[in-house]
């Protein structure tokens, strides 16, 4: 079977796995909107397991934006240098506390989250996902979509995120970019793994460029 010229839709293509996840909560464990912006923040480059590991004591000392407002470099350290890149990342999230002083000033549109320092396109497409802002405004694109998306043969492959995230949504239909990214996300994390994709139990299997071949 020619995939690339396979009449069925990507939509309906991946309809099994929008099926199996589209109601999974996000990895991040967090509780509120203020806790998913400061998780969203720490989780770059670093996994959400370690992420969900340090954020007790981290909310904890700092319950809310408020907190933080007048916090320090030296305050902060000690409940996140566990993470990646822990120093940038403070000084990310403290410009974040005194750019917003509140949680009620948290924003929820593209253009506002993404002028704020720690977050890119991934990062506001999450929040607003998880917070379910609508209309969606794009894809959510992380490092598990970057690698299926091209396996499976529905973007060619690229590390950017945006450009993929570009390539997805000229070719998905809008109705479906709020649970895609995350999908295809789940679908990297469980079943095609970066080594040894478990292939068999993949739901989408006969429309994957990869297994057929």
């Amino acid at each position: 079977m020619d995939l690339f010229s396979d009449p069925v839709s990507w939509s309906e293509k991946l309809n099994p796995i929008v099926v199996q996840y589209r109601d999974r909560k996000h990895p991040l464990a967090y509780q509120n909107p203020y806790q998913l912006v400061i998780m969203v923040i720490l989780s770059a480059q670093d996994s959400d397991a370690n992420i969900n590991k340090i954020a007790p004591a981290l909310f904890n000392r700092f319950p809310n934006m408020e907190s933080l407002v007048s916090a320090t470099f030296e305050d902060l350290f000690p409940y996140i240098s566990g993470v990646r890149h822990f120093q940038m990342k403070a000084g990310w999230i403290l410009e974040t506390a005194q750019t917003l002083q509140s949680d009620a000033n948290i924003p929820l549109s593209m253009e506002a989250l993404t002028q704020l320092k720690g977050i890119g396109r991934k990062s506001a497409n999450v929040i607003m996902k998880e917070l379910q802002v609508r209309p969606t405004v794009g894809i959510v694109v992380d490092l598990h979509v970057l690698r299926v998306a091209p396996r499976i043969g529905l973007i060619t492959a690229t590390q950017d995120g945006t450009k993929a995230e570009k390539l997805l949504m000229q070719l998905l239909p809008r109705d479906i970019w709020e649970d895609i990214g995350m999908c295809i996300s789940f679908l990297g994390r469980e079943i095609c793994r970066p080594t040894s994709p478990k292939c068999t139990i993949c739901p989408i299997q006969q429309h994957c460029i990869y297994f057929n071949n």
